[in-house]
């Protein structure tokens, strides 16, 4: 049994883990005192911080976010760049990653970022340094998206962004007990939380109590309809061009059933094949009897490299942030109290 079944739910394995937590927790809290004493120092960039982040472990659709938040800004005047610490990747020092590096040294997601964000992204296991570095290279830049930044407090922020899926918080408790990076407690010093509804009907579940004042909360839901093939995105297919064939569905991330929901959702049938969040694939991982194997682009960043058997097609998708987020960041930016 994996940790993200043990998570699920309060029962017996997740109980003999509690006792952990509890350290865990304490620990967690600890650090957060630190900071906000000033007794470990915070850093503060010459361009403002917004931070988008999850307390849980596991992508939750940061990513496309972060996407949606870069162009909207960006229609708004803004002139934003990104800072991630690159996951997963090789890379040990600082550097600006492209539609064309290499995701095994800089990690699958800022190279999907930087295909399609429109501007500068860079790595580095220290964000401050990696924001530094960013805006002496661009200093046009006017603010900074810090992707999965909401642990690191060294980088002080303006704005910070919690995300949830419909994964929601699981169990409710800390690592290694439950699925949680901090206590929900820390949902009173967040400024704004999204749901990432997906294709899902129903809303994330976020067992708050009395002791916890939620952020203004938007919804995201996640648009994609039509196929490109990965080795030419020229070649387009929508969902009733598979109707019929034999069909497996790959996906690498936070929570593969959500895109498998997704696919679902667009009358697809298929043999679905999840593996862990940021999987480092290999051949033999694509080697399928049928007709072709449909991903996502954080996993298609990877896969080019692979020459499968089948065609791969791959499954953008586009965020949409009900009511106006990027408004409320800019007003929030600006100055002025967010309507």
């Amino acid at each position: 049994m994996g940790l993200a079944a043990i998570w699920r739910r309060r029962g017996a394995l997740a109980r003999l883990l509690y006792p952990f937590s509890l350290i865990f927790r304490c620990l967690s809290e600890l650090r957060q005192m630190l900071y906000r004493r000033a007794l470990l120092p915070t850093h503060r960039l010459s361009a403002p911080v917004v931070v988008v982040g999850n307390l849980i472990v596991g992508g939750a659709g940061k990513t496309p976010l972060i996407l949606y938040l870069a162009t909207a800004l960006r229609a708004r005047g803004r002139r934003p760049g990104i800072v991630s610490r690159g996951y997963r990747g090789s890379a040990k020092d600082i550097m600006a990653v492209t539609a064309n590096s290499d995701p095994t040294l800089v990690g699958d997601e800022p190279v999907l970022l930087a295909r399609h964000a429109g501007c500068p992204v860079y790595i580095g296991r220290d964000r401050v340094a990696a924001g530094r570095m960013l805006l002496r290279d661009h200093p046009d830049c006017d603010v900074i998206l810090a992707d999965d930044g909401l642990q690191h407090y060294r980088l002080a922020r303006d704005v910070e962004i919690a995300v949830f899926d419909a994964r929601g918080v699981m169990n409710g408790w800390q690592l290694p007990a439950g699925p949680l990076r901090e206590p929900l407690s820390r949902l009173t010093t967040v400024d704004v939380i999204v749901l990432n509804l997906g294709d899902e009907q129903h809303q994330p579940s976020l067992p708050l109590n009395a002791a916890v004042t939620p952020a203004p909360t938007f919804d995201m839901r996640l648009i994609g309809r039509r196929f490109h093939h990965l080795d030419d995105p020229r070649m387009v297919r929508s969902a009733a061009d598979f109707v019929g064939q034999r069909l497996h569905a790959v996906a690498g991330i936070g929570d593969p059933q959500r895109f498998f929901a997704h696919l679902r959702a667009l009358g697809l049938d298929f043999v679905a094949h999840p593996f862990a969040d940021h999987h480092r694939y290999r051949r033999e991982d694509l080697i399928y009897d049928g007709d072709a194997i449909l991903t996502t682009e954080k996993d298609a960043v990877k896969l080019a490299r692979l020459e499968a058997p089948l065609p791969i097609w791959v499954l953008p998708v586009t965020a949409e942030v009900a009511p106006d987020l990027a408004a409320f960041i800019v007003e929030k930016l600006n100055g002025r109290p967010p309507a």
